[in-house]
C-alpha cells in the first residue's frame, strides 16, 4: 500500500464534496475518514430524529465519496471496535493509518476542534486546517466587522452583507428603498386558520435511512423523540428537491406568515430548509439566488424574499460570527444568574399550557419548530422561569434537527435567554401571553387567561413576565427598549405585585402548568432515566 499522504478528515455536518478540505484530492495517495460515535448523541441527551438525520446523511454522503472513488475509512456506530468519541476514534485511526497529515474544513464546533486538535497532537501529525468556504463571510472578516464597534448589530452586518455580495440591490440601495421589510411580515391567520397550505416535502426513508432508523430506536431507546414520521432530506439530491419546492410553493408567503402559528400545524410556509444548509448539503449561495431569482422574476413579493434572505445571509452569517469570535468564554455566560432546573415536561410535552404542549409535542415527534415557537414559547418560557442558560442550551441542541452548536447557541444563549447581556440582541425578547394569543389560537383552548397574571387561571407566561419585571428591574431600567415595560411596574399594588411573586413560586416549584403525569424534575433537569 502506497504512504498515505493526506487523510481528509470529515464531520457529520461537513457534507460537501466541493468542500475546501477536498482540494487538490488525490486518490492514488489520499482518504477520507469518516466516523459515527455514540458521544456526539450523548455530550448532550440527543433526540432520536437529531441522531438519525446526522447518522443517515453521514452514510448517504460516504456512499457517494465511494462512487466518486475516493478511498474512505468509516466506522460505524455498531462496529465492535468503535472508540465511543471522535478524539479516541481518530487516535486509534491514526494510529493504523499513519498519514503524513491531516487535513479538513474548519469544524463547527469549538468543543469538536479540540478534540481534533488534541488527537493531532497526541499523535504527533500535523493537523492542517482549511477554510469554511459554504459561508458568504468568513470568521476573519466578521471579526474585522466587529473590531472596534461598542455593540454588535445584526442590521448593520447585513446591510454590509448585500451591498458586499450584491444581494437584492439596486445600485447602491437596497431594493425598494429599505433594509429590511419585517414590519410587513408579522400576519397571524385569523380565525379562519392558515387555509390550504402546501403539504410538506417529504423524503420517505430508503435502505439506507431505515437501517439508521433501526439502529437509532435500538441504540439510544431511552432518548427522546421518535422516528415514525421521519421524512428529513438526508442527500444533496434530496435537498436541492425540497429548496426548489419551497420556492415554489411557500415562499411567496413565507413573509407574511413567517411568525404565525397554528396548533396541529408545525410545517405552515416556513422553508424547513435549516437542517439540509447546516449539514452542508444545501449552500447558501444558491438558496439566496433561487430566492431572489423568485423575486425578480415576479413568482414571490419583495417583503417574503428580503425576510428570507435575512435569516440566510444576515441572522445565520452573524450568529456563526458572534460564536466563533466569543467563544469559549460565551458558553459561560449568565448575565441575568439564571440558575433554575429546566423543567421535566420540556423533555415529555406533559404540561397543561397549550401552546408549550404544541410545540413540545411537534419538537419531539419530528425535530422540528419554526423560529417563532423556540424564540417566543419554548424560549420565553424558559427566560422568564429563570432557567440556567446552559440547560436551556443543551436542550435546543439535543432536540432539533438542525442544531450544530455554532448556529444553536447564540440563538438560544444570546437571543433567546439574553445572557450574553446584550451582544446579540438589545434587550430581552419577554411579553405576556396576549403575544401568544395574538399569534395563534392556542388559547381559546387552554385552561390559562393570557389576560390575568394572578390566581387559578392566571397565564403562567402573563405572571412570569411580570415575575420578571420585577426580579430584574434594576439591570432594565437601564435599558432604553424596556423602560415603557418596567415603568408599567407602577400600575401594580404592593398586594397584586406579592401575589404576582406567590403565583411565580408555585410555578417554579411545579405546582402550575404540568399535566397529568407529567413526572418530577432531577437536580439537572432531565427525568430520572436520562
Amino acid at each position: 500500500m502506497a504512504e498515505l499522504r493526506h487523510l481528509i478528515l470529515v464531520l457529520g455536518d461537513q457534507l460537501d464534496p466541493d468542500a475546501a478540505a477536498f482540494d487538490g484530492f488525490d486518490a492514488t495517495v489520499d482518504a477520507v475518514w469518516m466516523a459515527e460515535v455514540a458521544e456526539e448523541s450523548s455530550h448532550v441527551w440527543s433526540g432520536k430524529p437529531r441522531t438519525a438525520l446526522f447518522l443517515a446523511a453521514m452514510r448517504h454522503f460516504a456512499l457517494a465519496l465511494q462512487g466518486a472513488g475516493r478511498p474512505l475509512h468509516y466506522t460505524r456506530l455498531d462496529a465492535p471496535d468503535n472508540a465511543g468519541s471522535l478524539q479516541a476514534q481518530l487516535q486509534a485511526d491514526l494510529q493504523r493509518l499513519r498519514p503524513a497529515r491531516l487535513v479538513m474544513t474548519a469544524p463547527g464546533d469549538w468543543r469538536v476542534l479540540q478534540a481534533i486538535e488534541a488527537a493531532a497532537a497526541a499523535t504527533g501529525l500535523p493537523l492542517e486546517i482549511r477554510e469554511d468556504r459554504h459561508f458568504f463571510c468568513s470568521v476573519r472578516d466578521f471579526a474585522a466587522h466587529a473590531k472596534g464597534r461598542k455593540s454588535l448589530r445584526m442590521a448593520h452586518f447585513y446591510s454590509e452583507q448585500r451591498k458586499h455580495h450584491v444581494v437584492l440591490m439596486d445600485g447602491s440601495a437596497p431594493v425598494g428603498g429599505q433594509w429590511s421589510f419585517d414590519a410587513d411580515n408579522r400576519e397571524a391567520f385569523g380565525a379562519a386558520g392558515p387555509g390550504l397550505v402546501p403539504p410538506r416535502t417529504r423524503f420517505a426513508p430508503d435502505a439506507v435511512t431505515q437501517e439508521v432508523i433501526a439502529l437509532v430506536n435500538s441504540r439510544f431507546a431511552s432518548h427522546p423523540g421518535q422516528l415514525d414520521s421521519f421524512a428529513w432530506p438526508v442527500t444533496r439530491e434530496q435537498a436541492l428537491q425540497a429548496l426548489q419546492v419551497f420556492i415554489a410553493e411557500r415562499l411567496p408567503l413565507f413573509g407574511r406568515y413567517q411568525d404565525a402559528m397554528w396548533p396541529g400545524d408545525p410545517w405552515l410556509y416556513h422553508a424547513h430548509l435549516s437542517a439540509a444548509l447546516n449539514l452542508k448539503l444545501l449552500n447558501p449561495r444558491e438558496v439566496v439566488a433561487q430566492a431572489q431569482a423568485a423575486y425578480q422574476d415576479g413568482r414571490a413579493p419583495l417583503a417574503s424574499v428580503e425576510g428570507f434572505i435575512r435569516q440566510i445571509l444576515g441572522w445565520r452569517e452573524y450568529v456563526r460570527g458572534v460564536y466563533w469570535t466569543q467563544m469559549p468564554a460565551y458558553l459561560e455566560r449568565n448575565a441575568l444568574g439564571a440558575s433554575e432546573d429546566l423543567p421535566a415536561w420540556y423533555w415529555t410535552g406533559a404540561t397543561d399550557m397549550a401552546c408549550l404542549r404544541d410545540a413540545l409535542a411537534q419538537t419531539l415527534t419530528h425535530g422540528y419548530a419554526n423560529h417563532i415557537q423556540r424564540l417566543m414559547v419554548t424560549g420565553l418560557y424558559a427566560l422568564m422561569l429563570g432557567v440556567a442558560p446552559k440547560q436551556v442550551h443543551a436542550w435546543y441542541l439535543a432536540v432539533y434537527v438542525d442544531a450544530v452548536e455554532w448556529v444553536e447557541l447564540p440563538n438560544t444563549l444570546g437571543m433567546s435567554q439574553y445572557a450574553d447581556g446584550g451582544v446579540m440582541g438589545s434587550k430581552p425578547y419577554i411579553a405576556t401571553g396576549k403575544y401568544i394569543q395574538r399569534m395563534s389560537p392556542h388559547c381559546k383552548g387552554c385552561r390559562y387567561d393570557p389576560a390575568q397574571r394572578e390566581g387559578d387561571k392566571a397565564c403562567p407566561f402573563t405572571t412570569l413576565y411580570w415575575d420578571f419585571l420585577m426580579r430584574h428591574q434594576a439591570l432594565l431600567a437601564g435599558n432604553p427598549r424596556m423602560a415603557l415595560q418596567v415603568k408599567n411596574l407602577a400600575r401594580l399594588t404592593d398586594p397584586q405585585k406579592q401575589a404576582v411573586l406567590a403565583r411565580a413560586a408555585a410555578i417554579r416549584r411545579g405546582e402550575v402548568g404540568v399535566a397529568a403525569g407529567g413526572g418530577a424534575e432531577g437536580a439537572d433537569g432531565l427525568p430520572a432515566h436520562a
